[in-house]
Protein backbone atom coordinates (compact mmCIF):
# COMPACT_ATOMS: atom_id res chain seq x y z
CA UNK A 1 0.00 0.00 0.00
CA UNK A 2 1.00 3.47 -0.61
CA UNK A 3 -0.48 6.92 -0.70
CA UNK A 4 0.08 10.22 -3.32
CA UNK A 5 -0.33 14.04 -3.25
CA UNK A 6 -1.63 16.07 -5.66
CA UNK A 7 -2.00 20.21 -6.28
CA UNK A 8 -3.93 20.01 -3.56
CA UNK A 9 -6.55 22.96 -4.19
CA UNK A 10 -5.24 25.83 -1.42
CA UNK A 11 -7.68 26.58 1.59
CA UNK A 12 -7.91 30.66 1.72
CA UNK A 13 -5.91 32.15 4.30
CA UNK A 14 -7.29 32.75 7.20
CA UNK A 15 -5.51 33.84 11.18
CA UNK A 16 -6.27 30.33 11.84
CA UNK A 17 -3.87 28.63 9.09
CA UNK A 18 -0.79 30.39 10.29
CA UNK A 19 -1.37 29.78 13.61
CA UNK A 20 -2.06 25.77 12.70
CA UNK A 21 1.48 26.40 10.53
CA UNK A 22 3.08 27.73 13.74
CA UNK A 23 1.77 24.77 15.48
CA UNK A 24 3.13 22.23 13.96
CA UNK A 25 7.12 23.85 13.51
CA UNK A 26 6.51 25.05 17.16
CA UNK A 27 5.64 21.18 18.22
CA UNK A 28 9.09 19.94 16.16
CA UNK A 29 11.21 22.65 17.34
CA UNK A 30 9.94 21.43 20.81
CA UNK A 31 10.52 17.89 20.21
CA UNK A 32 14.40 18.94 20.09
CA UNK A 33 17.22 17.79 18.15
CA UNK A 34 16.83 14.34 18.91
CA UNK A 35 13.64 13.98 17.42
CA UNK A 36 13.96 15.73 14.42
CA UNK A 37 16.97 13.88 13.26
CA UNK A 38 15.09 10.96 14.10
CA UNK A 39 12.05 12.11 11.65
CA UNK A 40 14.66 13.34 9.17
CA UNK A 41 16.47 9.67 8.83
CA UNK A 42 12.84 8.31 8.46
CA UNK A 43 12.26 10.90 5.65
CA UNK A 44 15.64 10.26 4.20
CA UNK A 45 15.39 6.48 4.07
CA UNK A 46 11.69 6.44 2.65
CA UNK A 47 12.89 9.41 -0.25
CA UNK A 48 15.57 6.58 -1.35
CA UNK A 49 12.50 4.07 -2.18
CA UNK A 50 13.08 1.68 0.97
CA UNK A 51 9.65 0.45 1.56
CA UNK A 52 8.22 1.55 4.64
CA UNK A 53 8.65 -1.16 6.70
CA UNK A 54 12.48 -1.38 6.41
CA UNK A 55 13.08 2.09 6.93
CA UNK A 56 10.31 2.49 9.81
CA UNK A 57 12.54 -0.23 11.45
CA UNK A 58 16.15 1.17 10.93
CA UNK A 59 15.00 4.49 12.49
CA UNK A 60 13.59 2.52 15.43
CA UNK A 61 16.82 0.81 15.63
CA UNK A 62 18.83 4.23 15.48
CA UNK A 63 17.04 5.62 18.14
CA UNK A 64 17.14 3.01 20.67
CA UNK A 65 20.59 2.32 20.06
CA UNK A 66 21.97 5.68 19.91
CA UNK A 67 19.77 8.31 21.97
CA UNK A 68 17.71 6.40 24.34
CA UNK A 69 18.73 4.85 27.81
CA UNK A 70 15.43 2.07 27.82
CA UNK A 71 16.51 -1.22 28.70
CA UNK A 72 16.15 -3.61 25.66
CA UNK A 73 14.38 -6.08 28.32
CA UNK A 74 11.72 -3.62 28.50
CA UNK A 75 11.84 -3.03 24.85
CA UNK A 76 11.00 -6.32 24.22
CA UNK A 77 8.42 -7.08 26.91
CA UNK A 78 6.68 -4.18 25.03
CA UNK A 79 7.49 -5.55 21.36
CA UNK A 80 5.09 -8.66 22.51
CA UNK A 81 2.47 -6.62 24.32
CA UNK A 82 2.42 -4.12 21.87
CA UNK A 83 1.17 -6.92 18.70
CA UNK A 84 -0.81 -9.50 21.25
CA UNK A 85 -3.92 -7.35 20.91
CA UNK A 86 -7.09 -9.39 19.97
CA UNK A 87 -7.75 -6.42 16.93
CA UNK A 88 -5.05 -7.20 15.42
CA UNK A 89 -6.07 -10.58 13.98
CA UNK A 90 -8.97 -8.53 12.27
CA UNK A 91 -6.59 -7.49 9.81
CA UNK A 92 -5.40 -10.16 7.73
CA UNK A 93 -9.29 -11.61 8.07
CA UNK A 94 -10.12 -7.90 5.80
CA UNK A 95 -7.92 -8.72 3.57
CA UNK A 96 -8.61 -12.26 2.81
CA UNK A 97 -12.38 -11.19 2.66
CA UNK A 98 -11.72 -8.27 -0.02
CA UNK A 99 -9.34 -10.29 -1.82
CA UNK A 100 -12.02 -13.29 -2.31
CA UNK A 101 -14.44 -10.21 -3.21
CA UNK A 102 -12.48 -8.93 -5.81
CA UNK A 103 -12.11 -11.77 -7.34
CA UNK A 104 -15.42 -13.65 -7.28
CA UNK A 105 -17.80 -12.00 -9.25
CA UNK A 106 -18.83 -9.62 -6.31
CA UNK A 107 -18.19 -6.12 -7.47
CA UNK A 108 -19.88 -6.81 -11.42
CA UNK A 109 -23.19 -7.66 -9.56
CA UNK A 110 -22.68 -4.55 -7.35
CA UNK A 111 -22.26 -2.49 -10.40
CA UNK A 112 -24.86 -4.12 -12.48
CA UNK A 113 -27.74 -2.92 -9.47
CA UNK A 114 -26.36 0.31 -9.42
CA UNK A 115 -26.65 0.99 -12.49
CA UNK A 116 -30.41 -0.40 -12.54
CA UNK A 117 -30.83 1.95 -9.93
CA UNK A 118 -29.21 5.62 -11.10
CA UNK A 119 -27.97 4.81 -14.83
CA UNK A 120 -30.79 6.78 -16.40
CA UNK A 121 -29.58 10.57 -14.61
CA UNK A 122 -27.01 12.45 -15.86
CA UNK A 123 -23.55 10.68 -15.99
CA UNK A 124 -25.49 7.97 -14.85
CA UNK A 125 -23.15 5.15 -15.48
CA UNK A 126 -20.62 7.25 -13.17
CA UNK A 127 -22.97 7.82 -10.75
CA UNK A 128 -23.13 3.76 -10.86
CA UNK A 129 -19.73 3.92 -9.85
CA UNK A 130 -19.58 5.71 -7.18
CA UNK A 131 -22.61 3.74 -5.72
CA UNK A 132 -21.14 1.05 -6.14
CA UNK A 133 -17.93 1.88 -4.75
CA UNK A 134 -19.80 2.57 -1.75
CA UNK A 135 -21.41 -0.64 -1.35
CA UNK A 136 -17.82 -2.85 -2.27
CA UNK A 137 -15.97 -0.29 0.44
CA UNK A 138 -18.60 -1.52 2.74
CA UNK A 139 -17.61 -5.46 2.28
CA UNK A 140 -14.20 -5.12 1.24
CA UNK A 141 -12.84 -2.76 3.55
CA UNK A 142 -9.80 -1.28 1.20
CA UNK A 143 -9.44 1.11 -1.12
CA UNK A 144 -7.51 0.11 -3.66
CA UNK A 145 -9.43 -3.53 -3.69
CA UNK A 146 -12.70 -1.11 -4.33
CA UNK A 147 -11.03 0.68 -7.09
CA UNK A 148 -9.67 -2.25 -8.67
CA UNK A 149 -12.61 -4.19 -8.75
CA UNK A 150 -14.86 -1.69 -9.80
CA UNK A 151 -12.84 0.40 -11.86
CA UNK A 152 -11.32 -2.00 -13.96
CA UNK A 153 -15.01 -3.01 -15.04
CA UNK A 154 -16.80 0.26 -15.09
CA UNK A 155 -14.03 2.52 -16.68
CA UNK A 156 -13.69 0.39 -19.86
CA UNK A 157 -17.74 0.44 -20.26
CA UNK A 158 -18.01 4.16 -19.79
CA UNK A 159 -15.55 4.67 -22.52
CA UNK A 160 -17.20 2.74 -24.82
CA UNK A 161 -20.38 4.93 -23.58
CA UNK A 162 -18.14 7.95 -24.78
CA UNK A 163 -17.24 9.13 -21.35
CA UNK A 164 -13.71 11.18 -21.22
CA UNK A 165 -11.20 8.70 -19.67
CA UNK A 166 -9.93 11.25 -17.47
CA UNK A 167 -13.68 12.06 -15.92
CA UNK A 168 -14.59 8.41 -15.89
CA UNK A 169 -10.74 7.84 -13.79
CA UNK A 170 -11.45 11.06 -11.52
CA UNK A 171 -14.82 9.31 -10.38
CA UNK A 172 -13.10 6.13 -9.42
CA UNK A 173 -9.95 7.27 -8.06
CA UNK A 174 -11.99 9.15 -5.37
CA UNK A 175 -14.80 7.07 -5.03
CA UNK A 176 -12.66 4.27 -4.37
CA UNK A 177 -11.04 5.96 -1.01
CA UNK A 178 -14.57 5.18 0.45
CA UNK A 179 -13.07 2.04 1.35
CA UNK A 180 -11.76 3.23 3.93
CA UNK A 181 -14.52 5.52 5.71
CA UNK A 182 -17.50 3.31 5.03
CA UNK A 183 -16.62 0.45 7.97
CA UNK A 184 -15.41 -2.02 7.51
CA UNK A 185 -12.23 -0.61 7.53
CA UNK A 186 -8.95 -1.63 8.25
CA UNK A 187 -7.15 1.93 8.83
CA UNK A 188 -9.75 1.93 11.52
CA UNK A 189 -8.87 -1.14 13.12
CA UNK A 190 -4.90 0.35 12.49
CA UNK A 191 -5.85 3.62 15.10
CA UNK A 192 -7.72 1.26 17.13
CA UNK A 193 -4.47 -0.62 17.74
CA UNK A 194 -2.63 2.48 18.12
CA UNK A 195 -5.04 4.44 20.76
CA UNK A 196 -6.67 1.73 22.30
CA UNK A 197 -10.09 3.10 21.17
CA UNK A 198 -13.12 0.47 20.28
CA UNK A 199 -13.00 -0.78 17.00
CA UNK A 200 -17.64 -1.55 17.37
CA UNK A 201 -17.54 2.23 18.10
CA UNK A 202 -15.48 3.33 15.37
CA UNK A 203 -17.31 1.44 12.58
CA UNK A 204 -20.40 2.74 14.06
CA UNK A 205 -19.09 6.65 13.62
CA UNK A 206 -17.77 6.00 9.98
CA UNK A 207 -21.09 4.75 8.60
CA UNK A 208 -22.80 8.49 8.55
CA UNK A 209 -19.26 10.34 7.30
CA UNK A 210 -19.46 7.40 4.68
CA UNK A 211 -22.48 8.41 3.02
CA UNK A 212 -22.28 11.95 3.50
CA UNK A 213 -19.03 11.55 1.21
CA UNK A 214 -20.56 8.96 -1.25
CA UNK A 215 -23.38 11.70 -1.38
CA UNK A 216 -20.87 14.82 -2.21
CA UNK A 217 -18.53 12.36 -4.49
CA UNK A 218 -21.99 11.13 -6.48
CA UNK A 219 -23.48 15.08 -6.12
CA UNK A 220 -20.20 16.36 -8.05
CA UNK A 221 -19.96 13.62 -10.67
CA UNK A 222 -23.42 14.32 -11.79
CA UNK A 223 -23.25 18.38 -11.83
CA UNK A 224 -20.32 17.87 -14.04
CA UNK A 225 -21.86 15.43 -15.97
CA UNK A 226 -25.30 17.56 -16.62
CA UNK A 227 -22.62 20.74 -17.39
CA UNK A 228 -20.64 18.51 -20.11
CA UNK A 229 -23.99 16.46 -21.18
CA UNK A 230 -22.29 13.32 -21.04
CA UNK A 231 -24.60 9.91 -21.93
CA UNK A 232 -26.92 8.69 -19.80
CA UNK A 233 -28.49 4.93 -19.77
CA UNK A 234 -32.21 3.91 -20.63
CA UNK A 235 -34.31 3.55 -17.08
CA UNK A 236 -34.44 0.67 -16.33
CA UNK A 237 -37.78 -1.26 -14.72
CA UNK A 238 -38.63 -2.25 -11.48
CA UNK A 239 -38.49 -5.54 -12.66
CA UNK A 240 -35.25 -5.27 -13.61
CA UNK A 241 -33.73 -3.84 -10.87
CA UNK A 242 -35.04 -6.49 -8.52
CA UNK A 243 -33.35 -9.13 -10.90
CA UNK A 244 -30.12 -7.31 -10.64
CA UNK A 245 -30.39 -7.15 -6.36
CA UNK A 246 -31.55 -10.36 -6.14
CA UNK A 247 -28.18 -11.54 -8.09
CA UNK A 248 -26.02 -8.96 -5.71
CA UNK A 249 -27.59 -9.96 -2.90
CA UNK A 250 -24.97 -11.99 -1.07
CA UNK A 251 -22.68 -9.87 -1.56
CA UNK A 252 -24.57 -7.24 -0.40
CA UNK A 253 -25.76 -9.38 2.91
CA UNK A 254 -22.21 -9.18 3.75
CA UNK A 255 -22.65 -5.72 5.37
CA UNK A 256 -25.29 -6.91 7.89
CA UNK A 257 -23.25 -9.86 8.98
CA UNK A 258 -20.51 -7.53 9.67
CA UNK A 259 -22.16 -4.20 10.81
CA UNK A 260 -25.52 -6.44 12.26
CA UNK A 261 -23.42 -9.01 14.37
CA UNK A 262 -21.08 -6.28 15.60
CA UNK A 263 -24.19 -3.81 16.84
CA UNK A 264 -25.78 -6.79 18.50
CA UNK A 265 -23.30 -8.42 20.32
CA UNK A 266 -23.65 -11.45 18.53
CA UNK A 267 -19.59 -11.26 17.74
CA UNK A 268 -16.53 -8.66 18.03
CA UNK A 269 -15.21 -6.60 15.30
CA UNK A 270 -12.41 -9.55 14.41
CA UNK A 271 -14.86 -12.33 14.86
CA UNK A 272 -16.67 -10.36 12.18
CA UNK A 273 -13.70 -10.08 10.08
CA UNK A 274 -13.28 -13.87 10.33
CA UNK A 275 -16.97 -14.02 9.34
CA UNK A 276 -16.34 -12.15 6.38
CA UNK A 277 -13.92 -13.88 5.36
CA UNK A 278 -15.75 -17.60 5.20
CA UNK A 279 -18.58 -16.13 3.95
CA UNK A 280 -16.48 -14.07 1.18
CA UNK A 281 -15.12 -17.56 0.38
CA UNK A 282 -18.39 -19.34 0.14
CA UNK A 283 -20.39 -16.93 -1.97
CA UNK A 284 -17.46 -16.73 -4.16
CA UNK A 285 -16.59 -19.92 -4.85
CA UNK A 286 -20.16 -21.73 -3.99
CA UNK A 287 -22.70 -19.43 -4.80
CA UNK A 288 -21.23 -17.29 -7.62
CA UNK A 289 -18.63 -19.91 -9.30
CA UNK A 290 -16.47 -16.85 -10.52
CA UNK A 291 -14.20 -18.64 -8.98
CA UNK A 292 -12.71 -22.06 -8.77
CA UNK A 293 -10.97 -24.14 -5.66
CA UNK A 294 -7.73 -23.64 -7.91
CA UNK A 295 -7.65 -20.23 -7.39
CA UNK A 296 -8.20 -20.38 -3.70
CA UNK A 297 -4.59 -20.85 -2.53
CA UNK A 298 -3.19 -17.60 -5.13
CA UNK A 299 -5.40 -15.79 -3.21
CA UNK A 300 -4.24 -16.91 0.29
CA UNK A 301 -0.85 -16.51 -0.83
CA UNK A 302 -1.60 -12.64 -1.86
CA UNK A 303 -3.61 -12.24 1.30
CA UNK A 304 -0.78 -13.52 3.89
CA UNK A 305 2.19 -11.51 1.77
CA UNK A 306 0.25 -8.10 2.49
CA UNK A 307 -1.15 -9.18 5.66
CA UNK A 308 2.99 -9.76 6.82
CA UNK A 309 3.37 -6.16 5.52
CA UNK A 310 1.16 -5.10 7.44
CA UNK A 311 2.11 -6.86 10.53
CA UNK A 312 5.79 -5.95 10.46
CA UNK A 313 5.12 -1.98 9.77
CA UNK A 314 2.75 -2.29 13.12
CA UNK A 315 5.45 -4.06 15.36
CA UNK A 316 8.06 -1.43 14.03
CA UNK A 317 5.58 1.36 14.38
CA UNK A 318 4.08 -0.04 18.17
CA UNK A 319 8.17 0.21 19.13
CA UNK A 320 8.48 3.47 17.66
CA UNK A 321 5.61 4.79 19.42
CA UNK A 322 6.68 3.67 22.50
CA UNK A 323 10.30 5.20 22.20
CA UNK A 324 9.02 7.98 21.63
CA UNK A 325 6.29 8.20 24.86
CA UNK A 326 9.40 7.11 26.53
CA UNK A 327 11.42 10.34 25.65
CA UNK A 328 7.80 11.95 26.85
CA UNK A 329 7.32 13.92 23.26
CA UNK A 330 3.45 13.93 22.90
CA UNK A 331 3.16 14.93 26.42
CA UNK A 332 5.52 17.48 25.81
CA UNK A 333 3.37 18.57 22.51
CA UNK A 334 0.56 18.52 24.90
CA UNK A 335 2.34 21.16 27.54
CA UNK A 336 3.41 23.77 24.87
CA UNK A 337 0.53 23.92 23.16
CA UNK A 338 -1.73 24.61 26.16
CA UNK A 339 0.87 26.87 27.18
CA UNK A 340 0.69 28.94 24.00
CA UNK A 341 -3.06 28.88 24.27
CA UNK A 342 -3.94 26.69 20.83
CA UNK A 343 -7.11 25.37 21.60
CA UNK A 344 -9.06 22.66 19.91
CA UNK A 345 -9.89 24.61 16.68
CA UNK A 346 -6.10 25.46 15.77
CA UNK A 347 -4.90 22.39 17.31
CA UNK A 348 -7.19 20.38 14.52
CA UNK A 349 -6.31 22.34 11.59
CA UNK A 350 -2.41 22.17 12.86
CA UNK A 351 -3.59 18.29 12.87
CA UNK A 352 -5.59 18.00 9.38
CA UNK A 353 -1.91 19.94 7.82
CA UNK A 354 0.43 17.84 9.28
CA UNK A 355 -1.62 14.72 7.70
CA UNK A 356 -2.22 16.57 4.28
CA UNK A 357 1.79 16.87 4.41
CA UNK A 358 2.52 13.31 5.63
CA UNK A 359 -0.03 11.82 2.89
CA UNK A 360 2.74 13.36 0.47
CA UNK A 361 5.05 10.69 1.25
CA UNK A 362 3.61 8.09 3.12
CA UNK A 363 0.88 5.41 2.99
CA UNK A 364 -2.19 5.43 5.51
CA UNK A 365 -1.57 2.52 7.48
CA UNK A 366 2.08 3.70 7.96
CA UNK A 367 0.82 7.31 8.92
CA UNK A 368 -2.23 5.81 11.29
CA UNK A 369 0.65 4.16 13.51
CA UNK A 370 3.39 6.50 13.96
CA UNK A 371 1.65 9.99 14.23
CA UNK A 372 -1.55 9.05 15.95
CA UNK A 373 0.25 7.75 19.14
CA UNK A 374 1.98 10.76 18.96
CA UNK A 375 -1.03 13.52 18.56
CA UNK A 376 -4.06 11.47 20.36
CA UNK A 377 -2.64 11.97 24.02
CA UNK A 378 -2.90 15.81 22.92
CA UNK A 379 -5.98 15.60 21.43
CA UNK A 380 -7.25 13.98 25.12
CA UNK A 381 -5.99 17.02 26.90
CA UNK A 382 -7.76 19.30 24.56
CA UNK A 383 -11.50 17.14 25.16
CA UNK A 384 -11.56 16.18 21.74
CA UNK A 385 -13.15 12.68 21.14
CA UNK A 386 -11.35 9.91 20.66
CA UNK A 387 -13.79 8.67 18.13
CA UNK A 388 -14.35 11.48 16.47
CA UNK A 389 -10.34 12.13 16.18
CA UNK A 390 -10.25 8.66 14.80
CA UNK A 391 -12.55 9.32 11.88
CA UNK A 392 -10.78 12.59 11.34
CA UNK A 393 -7.82 10.61 10.88
CA UNK A 394 -9.25 8.28 8.19
CA UNK A 395 -10.77 11.31 5.92
CA UNK A 396 -6.95 12.88 6.14
CA UNK A 397 -6.09 9.43 4.75
CA UNK A 398 -9.24 9.16 2.20
CA UNK A 399 -7.44 12.62 0.78
CA UNK A 400 -3.70 11.16 0.75
CA UNK A 401 -4.57 8.54 -0.99
CA UNK A 402 -6.03 10.60 -4.27
CA UNK A 403 -3.04 12.80 -4.53
CA UNK A 404 0.81 12.60 -5.37
CA UNK A 405 3.32 11.45 -4.87
CA UNK A 406 2.26 8.65 -2.81
CA UNK A 407 -1.59 8.17 -3.58
CA UNK A 408 -1.93 4.63 -3.79
CA UNK A 409 -5.32 4.70 -5.50
CA UNK A 410 -3.33 6.89 -8.25
CA UNK A 411 -1.68 4.28 -8.93
CA UNK A 412 -4.36 1.50 -9.12
CA UNK A 413 -5.99 3.43 -11.10
CA UNK A 414 -3.12 4.47 -13.33
CA UNK A 415 -2.54 0.63 -13.78
CA UNK A 416 -5.95 0.24 -15.37
CA UNK A 417 -6.38 3.43 -17.56
CA UNK A 418 -3.03 3.17 -18.50
CA UNK A 419 -2.86 7.03 -17.72
CA UNK A 420 0.17 8.87 -16.36
CA UNK A 421 0.07 10.13 -12.25
CA UNK A 422 0.32 13.92 -13.86
CA UNK A 423 -2.86 13.19 -16.23
CA UNK A 424 -4.77 11.63 -12.98
CA UNK A 425 -4.16 14.08 -10.69
CA UNK A 426 -5.63 16.83 -12.93
CA UNK A 427 -8.61 14.19 -13.91
CA UNK A 428 -9.25 13.85 -9.69
CA UNK A 429 -9.44 17.98 -8.89
CA UNK A 430 -13.27 18.28 -8.98
CA UNK A 431 -13.79 15.10 -6.31
CA UNK A 432 -10.42 16.24 -4.64
CA UNK A 433 -11.99 19.83 -3.81
CA UNK A 434 -15.23 18.16 -2.61
CA UNK A 435 -12.86 16.12 0.01
CA UNK A 436 -10.87 18.40 1.26
CA UNK A 437 -14.17 20.48 1.81
CA UNK A 438 -16.02 17.61 3.03
CA UNK A 439 -12.83 17.04 5.89
CA UNK A 440 -13.16 20.68 7.41
CA UNK A 441 -17.00 19.67 7.92
CA UNK A 442 -16.22 16.39 9.46
CA UNK A 443 -13.35 18.33 11.33
CA UNK A 444 -15.31 20.69 12.92
CA UNK A 445 -18.88 19.28 13.12
CA UNK A 446 -18.09 16.46 15.37
CA UNK A 447 -21.66 15.07 15.55
CA UNK A 448 -21.09 13.61 12.12
CA UNK A 449 -18.88 11.58 13.36
CA UNK A 450 -20.10 10.47 17.26
CA UNK A 451 -24.33 11.24 16.24
CA UNK A 452 -25.06 7.25 15.45
CA UNK A 453 -22.71 5.50 17.96
CA UNK A 454 -23.91 7.59 20.58
CA UNK A 455 -27.92 6.99 19.81
CA UNK A 456 -26.40 2.99 19.93
CA UNK A 457 -25.63 3.65 23.09
CA UNK A 458 -21.77 2.75 22.35
CA UNK A 459 -20.01 5.71 23.10
CA UNK A 460 -20.81 8.46 25.82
Amino acid sequence: MSAHSVAVPAKPMSIGVPLAILAVLGVLALAGGKVAVIFCLLLALMLTGMPISIALGLTVLTFLFTMTQVPIESVALKLFTGIEKFEIMAIPFFILAGNFLTHGGVARRMINFATSMVGHWHGGLALAGVMACALFAAVSGSSPATVVAIGSIILPAMVRQGYPKGFGAGVITTSGALGILIPPSIVMVMYSVATNTSVGALFMAGVIPGLMLASLLGLTTWWRARKFNYPRLPKASWGERWVAFRKSMWGLFLIVIVMGGIYSGLFTPTEAAAMSAVYAFVIAVFVYKDMSLKQVGRVLLDSASMSAMLLYIITNAVLFSFLMTHENIPQAMADWLLQMGFGPIVFLLAVNILLLLAGNVMEPSSIVLILAPILYPVAMKLGIHPVHFGILIVVNMEVGMCHPPVGLNLYVASGITKMGITELTIAVWPWLLTMLMFLVLVTYVPQISLWLPQALGMIH
